[in-house]
C-alpha cells in the first residue's frame, strides 16, 4: 500500500514545473494528507495506528518538496537559457548588421523593439543623441560602454525589467552600438578623405592640362599673331592665310578645351542637370556635325528610314557626340572615314561612332572613360576629358555609353530609351 504513495509525486512534478515551488509544497502536503486519509489505516481519518506510517509520510513529504525544488530549478534554468538565447540572438543580429555595413540610424526603431523583447517590456525607444530626455510615462536606461555614454533606452515607467537581465544585457548592447557608431564615423571620415584625395588629383590633373594643353594653342596663337603684326616680316598672301588659319584652328581648339574643363567641373559638382525635351536622333547628329564646322571631311552618316524621338537635353547630348566624333577623327588614319550610324530597336536608339584606328586593348575599354585617362602609348594631342564628359552627359540623360574594339578599329555607342511615338519620314 505504501508503494502507492509514489504516484502522488506525479501530481507534484507538473505543479512545480508550471507554477513553482510554493504551490508544489502545498500539493505535497495535500498529497500526504490524502494518502493518509484514503489508504492508511484507520481509513477516512487522519489518525495513524502504525508509527512506521509516520516515517513513510515524512519521507513522501520530503521527497515531494525536494522534487518540487529540483523541478523549480530546472524550470528557472530553462527560462534563463531562453532569456540568454534572446539576448544572444539580438546581439548576433546587431553584429551581422555591423559586419555587413548597414547604417545604424536607419534601423533604430527595429533595434529598440528587439531590445524591448529581450528586457521583457512592452515597448522601448532608443536615442543615440546627447541630451535626450524621457517623455512623460517613460523611464531612462543609460547605455554606457565603459566610461563612455552611448545613448539612452527609454522604456515605459510601469515596466520593471529584471535587474540581472539589465545588468548583463545593457553593457553588451551598448558596446555593440558603440562599435557601430565608431564604424559609421570612420566611414564618413574615409569618404571625406577620399573626396579630398579625388579633388586633389583632379586639381593636379587640371593644372597639368592647363600647363601643357592650354599653353600649346596659346603659344601657336601668339606666334601667328606676332608674325602677322610684325613689320619686319614680309609675308605672302598664302603665308598670311596660313597664319590666320592657325589662329582660327587653335582658337577653336582652345575653346573646346576650356568648354571641356567647365563641363567636367559641372559634372563633378552635380550641377549639370539636364533639361530634357523631345528631339529627333538625326537632329542630334546634325547639331553635333554643325558644332564641328558643318560638313566635316572624313565623316559619313547613316540614318534609319524613320525619325526616332528621344527625351534628352539636346545641348548635353550634342557635346557628348562632338567629343566622340573628335576622338574618332584624331585616331583615324588618313584616307579612312569615321562612320556615324544610327540604329533603332523597339525600345532604344543607338548612335555609334566607328573609326579605323589602331583599336583599344580590352583592359582599357572601361578605363578610358575616366577623366584624364589616355590609351597606353597614345602620343596624340588630347587632355583625356572628352570620353569622360561624354559618359557623364550620357548617363545624366538616362542613357548608356560603352566602347568596343577590334583589329579593324574602335566603336563608341550611345544608347537612349525611345519615346512611344515614332514619326515616319516624309517622302
Amino acid at each position: 500500500m505504501l508503494s502507492l504513495g509514489v504516484l502522488y509525486l506525479f501530481a507534484v512534478l507538473p505543479v512545480a514545473v508550471v507554477w513553482g515551488r510554493a504551490y508544489a509544497i502545498l500539493v505535497s502536503v495535500a498529497s500526504m494528507l490524502a494518502f493518509n486519509f484514503f489508504f492508511l489505516p484507520p481509513r477516512h481519518t487522519f489518525r495513524l495506528e502504525d508509527r512506521e506510517n509516520w516515517f513513510a509520510l515524512a519521507v513522501y513529504l520530503v521527497t515531494g518538496i525536494v522534487v518540487s525544488e529540483l523541478a523549480r530549478r530546472a524550470r528557472r534554468r530553462a527560462a534563463e537559457a531562453e532569456q540568454r538565447e534572446r539576448e544572444e540572438a539580438l546581439l548576433a543580429e546587431l553584429s551581422i548588421a555591423l559586419l555587413q555595413g548597414e547604417q545604424l540610424t536607419e534601423g533604430l526603431d527595429q533595434i529598440a523593439a528587439a531590445a524591448a523583447r529581450v528586457l521583457g517590456v512592452e515597448d522601448a525607444r532608443l536615442a543615440l543623441t546627447e541630451g535626450a530626455r524621457a517623455a512623460p510615462g517613460e523611464t531612462a536606461l543609460p547605455l554606457e560602454a565603459g566610461a563612455r555614454r552611448i545613448g539612452t533606452l527609454f522604456i515605459p515607467a510601469v515596466a520593471k525589467p529584471e535587474r540581472s537581465i539589465s545588468a548583463r544585457f545593457l553593457p553588451a548592447f551598448a558596446s555593440l552600438l558603440a562599435v557601430a557608431i565608431d564604424r559609421e564615423a570612420l566611414e564618413r571620415e574615409a569618404l571625406a578623405a577620399e573626396r579630398l584625395r579625388l579633388s586633389d588629383s583632379v586639381k593636379t590633373a587640371i593644372l597639368r592640362a592647363v600647363s601643357h594643353d592650354l599653353r600649346s594653342p596659346l603659344t601657336a596663337i601668339r606666334v601667328a599673331a606676332e608674325s602677322l603684326a610684325s613689320s619686319a616680316l614680309h609675308l605672302s598672301e598664302a603665308d598670311r592665310r596660313r597664319q590666320l588659319e592657325t589662329v582660327r584652328d587653335e582658337s577653336r581648339r582652345l575653346d573646346r578645351l576650356v568648354a571641356n574643363l567647365l563641363d567636367l567641373s559641372r559634372l563633378q559638382t552635380g550641377v549639370a542637370t539636364p533639361r530634357r525635351e523631345l528631339v529627333a536622333v538625326d537632329e542630334l547628329v546634325g547639331q553635333a556635325l554643325a558644332a564641328l564646322g558643318g560638313s566635316v571631311p572624313g565623316v559619313r552618316v547613316e540614318l534609319p528610314a524613320g525619325i526616332s524621338l528621344v527625351e534628352v537635353d539636346a545641348v548635353q547630348v550634342e557635346r557628348a557626340l562632338v567629343n566622340l566624333i573628335e576622338n574618332a577623327l584624331r585616331f583615324s588614319p588618313a584616307g579612312e572615314d569615321v562612320l556615324v550610324r544610327v540604329t533603332t530597336s523597339s525600345t532604344e536608339a543607338v548612335v555609334s561612332v566607328e573609326d579605323r584606328g589602331p583599336g583599344i586593348a580590352e583592359p582599357d575599354l572601361e578605363r578610358i572613360f575616366e577623366p584624364f585617362e589616355r590609351v597606353a602609348g597614345d602620343e596624340r594631342q588630347g587632355t583625356g576629358l572628352g570620353l569622360a564628359i561624354a559618359r557623364g552627359f550620357t548617363e545624366a540623360n538616362g542613357g548608356r555609353i560603352w566602347a568596343e574594339s577590334s583589329d579593324r578599329g574602335s566603336s563608341f555607342m550611345l544608347s537612349f530609351p525611345l519615346t512611344p511615338a515614332v514619326v515616319p519620314a516624309e517622302a
